[in-house]
């Protein structure tokens, strides 16, 4: 769907498009922020009834919750409790924290409506700890709206472009 076939559900608008580059800067932010493991700020880039979520590796991209097996299907208000759970030393996979470098490209806009505008981009997350590097990539979709001026994430859903979690077998960090 290119920007200017942008659905627009009857009675309500689409949101307004940024350019590319906006979205992309915001993506890295994100980025930094979790490399950074400055995870308070990096909640703070959600809307409040925001979601986050992770199927299974090589779930379809339309999967739902719902009716699926998912990592994480987090609400808004179950994220902010891993937010809160990861910073503390009992989050033992966590604690100490993993050193992360994520790479964020191909960011494109996808459209827009009334819940925000669909942007995707692929990503690689490199996590290390313990002499252990574990790479996870694959490509994430946003709903990311204009809220008071700022951008932020109405959902987030990361689609693991890998077979399984081997050799890794687990996902501990935020992606």
């Amino acid at each position: 769907m290119s920007v200017t076939d942008a659905v627009k559900p009857e009675g309500r608008a689409a949101h307004p498009v940024r350019s590319r580059a906006d979205y992309e800067d915001f993506l890295f932010n994100e980025a930094a922020l979790l490399d950074e493991w400055r995870l308070d700020e990096w909640f703070a880039l959600f809307a409040p009834g925001a979601t986050y979520e992770v199927p299974t590796a090589g779930s379809a991209v339309d999967v739902q919750s719902d009716s699926a097996l998912f990592y994480i299907a987090d609400d808004y208000a179950r994220l902010g409790h891993r937010v809160e759970r990861l910073k503390k030393p009992a989050a033992h996979a966590e604690w100490p924290r993993s050193n992360c470098v994520r790479l964020v490209g191909n960011v494109r806009i996808l459209g827009s409506d009334a819940d925000g505008v669909q942007i995707t981009s692929t990503f690689a997350t490199y996590r290390s700890k313990h002499n252990v590097t574990d790479t996870y990539v694959g490509h994430t979709r946003y709903t990311i709206a204009e809220i008071d001026g700022e951008l932020r994430i109405r959902a987030k859903r990361v689609l693991l472009g890998m077979n399984s979690l081997t050799p890794h077998g687990k996902i501990s960090i935020i992606l």
